[in-house]
């Protein structure tokens, strides 16, 4: 097994979401969580399928983002993973509903910061370890008194 770095590339002035779901309806649910619960956002989404041909399926009413969503979405490249990058709004606007599609298994994050997945590499595939999320060089302070 191999591990691996992906360092995705969020957009200028939006964010990005990132899961994983069991289904390659999920596309289609996505987009209608996110237009039906935030119409005034820009957003663009890619599937990662785990059969078949694997292609990356791709939904949204922004260009740049269904772009930015399918960069990330591919180069992740681990099946059912899904990448929303949006704008005019804030995941905050659109978690709740996501977590309520019937085939979604996980939330991996919601960023505007930096973010990289750790992704490991079988024979098999890849697959979504885990998220290192925003940046702190010296490690996590606390303001509590200890």
């Amino acid at each position: 097994m191999q591990l691996h770095s992906v360092r995705l590339e969020i957009p200028e002035g939006g964010n990005i979401v990132v899961g994983q779901s069991h289904f390659i309806k999920t596309v289609e649910d996505l987009y209608e969580a996110v237009v039906n619960t935030a119409p005034q956002m820009k957003f663009g989404i890619a599937f990662n399928e785990a059969s078949g041909a694997c292609l990356t399926r791709v939904e949204g009413n922004d260009a740049d983002l269904k772009g930015n969503a399918t960069r990330n979405a591919q180069s992740l490249g681990a099946g059912h993973v899904f990448v929303i990058a949006l704008r005019d709004g804030y995941p905050i606007n659109v978690l709740a509903r996501i977590r309520e599609i019937p085939e979604m298994c996980s939330i991996f994050c919601a960023t505007a910061k930096p973010v990289e997945m750790i992704v490991a590499e079988t024979e098999q595939g890849r697959g979504v370890l885990g998220v290192i999320d925003g940046s702190s060089p010296k490690g996590i302070e606390t303001n509590a008194d200890v």
